[in-house]
């Protein structure tokens, strides 16, 4: 089977002036195709946690705008029962011309507000002595593609990120108070989605794009992460070429920002396909018709918690070599986006079961290789994938078709997710039998 490790991502602390003061992360994005720098046109985040599906809570950055701003909330909107100092998300977001932003303050005292552009060059100082309760602000945008918006009261610190729809329609940007809005009935906080919400430890998916290509990452950010997407495919890993297991010798391709072994995994003691694998300390693999020759040239076949090594983590390293894991159903789905030709990275085509995407399929395949006739592929950014076979659960042998494990286990269901290629151009997502 096919193993997989997604390239380190580094968290590094991006001390952006004034902005990081607040508790709310800054996360920052960054491209390279293989080791040269690129451009990013823009990067598209999903939290998948809120919605587990992706495309339902998202938003966009758009270059120069590259650094995401989170917003750390439970529920975006105004909340009557608020008590701490708060800057609110601007309504509308990103602004047209002129745009409503409303702070809470919790007792009477001095404010001060900074704006800042995205190179933290001060554009706007602000100061008033304001009352107990929720407060308007009208900011103008000027040509600046993106402004932070930063206030301190008694020392605490809050602040959002402002997108400029209309950048360069204008000459200089513009703050005016609003007045004393007092408590806000209007204002719900149910989720719409055109907001972007955020909580510690959610799961976001990030897609970066430039010119006609995209790349993926998932991962749960923190204050100040760092995320470089990578654009180089059909060549080995950077860095790491090979890898040495078990006296074998595995080449790595890179298809964008994953890693994957361009070899099926061959690990293991051959048992016979009659016989169930068991928890005894020690690998087992079956051979595709007993034959060990076909272990040497399509990889071994594992019952799912051989393969696991008897855990249930999501990711865990299970039989892969130290430092790499078995694929995530998440995995296949960035993977499975990057190869397609129609549906991309993030869509809800990922999410469906059975038969999905349009092209996928003959674009992981290997040309040749014992596919059926008609059934190759193009094997267009050097996954190679062959019709490995699989082992029935009655022990009898299945072929003219490749099948990989996921490490994610389906909630309510003893089973997890599984890929199927054969003859046909798309790839099936389906449950298998633990």
């Amino acid at each position: 089977m096919k193993t997989k490790i997604l390239l380190p991502i580094l968290g590094l602390l991006f001390l952006f002036n004034f902005h990081l003061q607040s508790q709310e992360p800054v996360v920052i994005f960054t491209a390279i195709d293989s080791a040269d720098r690129v451009q990013l046109d823009s990067v598209k985040i999903i939290n998948i946690t809120v919605e587990n599906d992706w495309g339902e809570c998202d938003t966009t950055l758009y270059y120069p705008d590259t650094i995401l701003y989170l917003p750390v909330v439970g529920l975006p909107g105004i909340q009557n029962n608020q008590t701490n100092f708060k800057v609110f998300q601007n309504r509308p977001n990103p602004a047209e011309g002129k745009t409503e932003i409303t702070l809470y303050i919790p007792e009477k005292d001095g404010v001060h507000i900074l704006i800042t552009d995205i190179a933290g060059r001060k554009l706007i100082q602000y100061d008033k002595v304001l009352e107990a309760g929720y407060h308007s602000f009208l900011f103008t945008t000027g040509n600046e593609n993106v402004y932070f918006f930063t206030a301190r009261w008694k020392g605490n610190f809050s602040g959002i990120k402002i997108l400029n729809a209309s950048a360069g329609k204008q000459e200089n940007c513009r703050l005016a108070y609003a007045g004393n809005t007092g408590p806000v009935s209007t204002r719900k906080s149910t989720r719409n989605r055109s907001d972007f919400v955020f909580t510690p430890g959610d799961i976001l998916l990030f897609v970066g794009y430039t010119d006609t290509l995209q790349s993926g990452i998932e991962n749960s950010p923190g204050p100040g992460d760092l995320y470089t997407f990578q654009f180089a495919h059909n060549i080995p890993c950077p860095g790491t070429p090979t890898v040495e297991y078990e006296g074998r010798t595995y080449n790595t391709i890179q298809i964008f920002s994953q890693c994957w072994m361009k070899e099926n995994l061959n690990v293991g003691t051959t048992i016979n396909g009659l016989d169930d694998m068991s928890d005894n300390d020690t690998i087992e693999k079956y051979c595709y018709q007993n034959d060990e020759t076909n272990c040497d040239s399509l990889g071994g076949l594992y019952q799912w918690d051989e393969m696991m090594q008897y855990v249930t983590n999501e990711g865990a390293q299970g039989i892969c070599p130290p430092g790499w894991h078995i694929p995530t159903d998440a995995d296949w789905k960035i993977l499975s986006g990057a190869a397609d030709s129609q549906y991309g990275i993030g869509d809800h085509e990922w999410n469906g079961s059975y038969q999905t995407g349009y092209d996928v399929g003959y674009n992981l395949k290997s040309v040749d290789g014992g596919w059926p006739a008609g059934g190759e592929g193009c094997d267009k950014y050097g996954f190679t994938a062959l019709p490995g076979g699989y082992r029935e659960t009655n022990g009898n042998f299945g072929h003219y078709s490749g099948r990989w494990w996921t490490s994610t286990v389906i909630v309510d269901d003893y089973s997890s997710w599984a890929r199927l290629l054969n003859y046909e151009d798309d790839i099936n997502r389906h449950d298998g039998d633990n």
